[in-house]
């Protein structure tokens, strides 16, 4: 290098760096006597009784992990902290809760103020430190608390005790980017939810999707119309939403098997019958391929409500996704399914039947712990109080149709005939084990305060509908004794061919796992499939509204 470019070069360099650690020297922090000054109003402030909540003691924690000494005056680091607070859009949380733009500008005044500003500087260090740990501990476990939008939520959630430690080392180190990576859930499902999040937001962004118009009869295969053209084209835009924003009758070989450039865009060919069956089994509807009011409800949802959708489903999915046991069995309530993980690669699953929405089935965590074949019933009261007494005083012989036996709370064999039905008292009602009982072949229990469990039934024709919420809030399960076979896990003694025997006599026999089984019942109303498409379920319970309200409504947190 040329010897006057090369000493150039240098007293540049040495001058920027003298200008900057002037300006730093000047307005916020040095080593010696003015360092151990900011620290002691640190510490001062950290004592006020706004740092009392369960964030404060946070913040003070933070700081007694170093002593106090300030760990934001590098400009880069208060940069990449507003960064990734911006970036928290990508995860459906609001930005606007952790005031960015005011941190920049606190932080801006707090280097113009030069050293008289050591009050101002411990103020924001404060300010700084209470965003970061806030914004960490919403993205690890959520900003709003479940119980306050569900009233069966009955989840513990996974606390947030994060190394202070480590914390204020990866800040020192410039590693904020990856502080927040390392709070995420680390499952792929919510990777992949906030793929589907950026990819619908890109959606919006190049104008959403044509509406398709109220019609008299169904599109059908075969059918020629403009509104094929109009199906053709919202479908497409799932696949490549900038191809189709270019040029918008040119539609894109995707995952959902839409032709390129169709011969007859109007021609519902077998192509688009494929996609739409795929629309529908996505959005568990009937895959028909006839386009008929649900299905076109359903390709009507406008993007905005998907994109507030996926963001309601991001918030379950902190909820949920943390330390989750290898091996567990999980209920997704909405969307119908049961999948036992048996492994990192091994995963059954099976669809179920779920709670009406006066009846909810609950979201909780529990452990099976054994189960009973040939069950008999005992009628929950709400069932026996909304259901079965009605029907009794209309006529007493419902009881004997039904195989229903009256017993005290000892279980003692009652007379219905003494009872006084309009003011039965502290009975209950048992069905005998048999073909007619709703419980099936077998229960499978787990403790809870619902009173809910899993179960077989003789009503195996409802597991065909693609909606299923019909229970009195238990869980139906279809195969339920291949489910059983697995909990068990022990082909010597219950084999296929053992357990058949253990129902065909008769018998009610309750048997303990060798080993409890983790199972978590919970609420999804977007599954984010294996092969990135996301798929919407009804939101049975509406439970959706008041989490969106939630999630948008502003923090009342005082940074300054």
């Amino acid at each position: 290098m040329n010897y006057r470019i090369a000493h150039v070069l240098f007293v540049s360099w040495f001058a920027l760096t003298w200008a900057v650690g002037t300006a730093w020297g000047q307005g916020a922090v040095s080593d010696g006597a003015e360092s151990t000054e900011v620290a002691a109003r640190i510490r001062a402030l950290a004592q006020e009784d706004r740092y009392d909540s369960a964030l404060g003691e946070s913040v003070r924690d933070f700081y007694r992990a170093r002593d106090f000494r300030p760990v934001w005056h590098e400009e880069s680091r208060v940069t990449a902290l507003v960064a990734e607070l911006e970036a928290l859009d990508h995860d459906g949380l609001r930005p606007a809760d952790y005031r960015p733009d005011a941190l920049a500008l606190a932080w801006q005044q707090v280097r113009q103020q030069g050293a008289s500003g050591g009050q101002a500087l411990a103020r924001a260090e404060l300010g700084t430190t209470q965003r970061f740990l806030l914004a960490l501990r919403h993205l690890h476990r959520g900003k709003v608390d479940p119980r306050t939008v569900d009233d069966d939520w009955d989840i513990p959630r996974s606390d947030f005790t994060p190394d202070m430690t480590a914390l204020a080392q990866a800040v020192e180190t410039g590693e904020i980017e990856q502080a927040f990576d390392q709070v995420r859930p680390p499952y792929p499902p919510y990777e992949r939810l906030r793929e589907g999040l950026a990819r619908y937001r890109a959606i919006e962004a190049a104008g959403g999707w044509p509406t398709l118009p109220s019609r008299d009869s169904p599109l059908r295969p075969g059918d020629r119309h403009p509104d094929v053209a109009l199906l053709r084209e919202r479908l497409g835009i799932l696949g490549q939403p900038e191809l189709l924003a270019a040029d918008t009758d040119y539609y894109t070989e995707n995952t959902l098997d839409i032709a390129v450039k169709a011969p007859n865009a109007e021609y519902y060919d077998e192509a688009l019958a494929r996609a739409v069956r795929r629309f529908q089994r996505h959005h568990l509807l009937e895959d028909d391929a006839v386009v008929g009011p649900r299905t076109r409800a359903a390709l009507n949802v406008d993007v905005s409500t998907r994109i507030d959708q996926i963001r309601v489903n991001l918030e379950r999915a902190r909820w949920l996704m943390h330390d989750l046991p290898d091996s567990f069995v999980l209920v997704d309530i909405a969307g119908y399914k049961l999948s036992y993980f048996l492994g990192p690669d091994d995963v059954w699953r099976s669809r179920i039947v779920v709670g009406q929405p006066y009846r909810t089935t609950p979201s909780l965590r529990s452990s099976i712990t054994h189960l009973t074949f040939n069950p008999t019933w005992t009628i929950p009261p709400t069932i026996f109080r909304e259901d079965k007494l009605p029907k009794i005083r209309q006529d007493l012989e419902y009881l004997q149709q039904e195989n229903l036996t009256v017993i005290d709370f000892d279980g003692n064999r009652l007379d219905p005939e003494e009872i006084d039905w309009n003011e039965p008292g502290p009975i209950m009602l048992r069905q005998a084990a048999g073909g007619d009982n709703p419980l099936g072949r077998v229960v499978i229990r787990f403790p809870n305060d619902h009173s809910v469990y899993l179960h077989d039934t003789p009503s195996q024709h409802l597991f065909a509908n693609p909606q299923r919420a019909v229970s009195s809030g238990c869980i139906r399960v279809e195969n339920a004794m291949e489910f059983v076979r697995l909990l068990l896990d022990d082909d010597r003694r219950w084999s296929a061919a053992a357990l058949q025997q253990s129902v065909a006599s008769g018998n009610t026999r309750t048997v303990n796992l060798r080993q409890r089984v983790p199972v978590i019942l919970h609420y999804w109303t977007v599954e984010a499939n294996e092969d990135g498409h996301l798929a919407f379920r009804p939101d049975i319970y509406q439970r959706d509204g008041a989490l969106h309200l939630a999630l948008r409504r502003p923090l009342s947190e005082n940074f300054d």
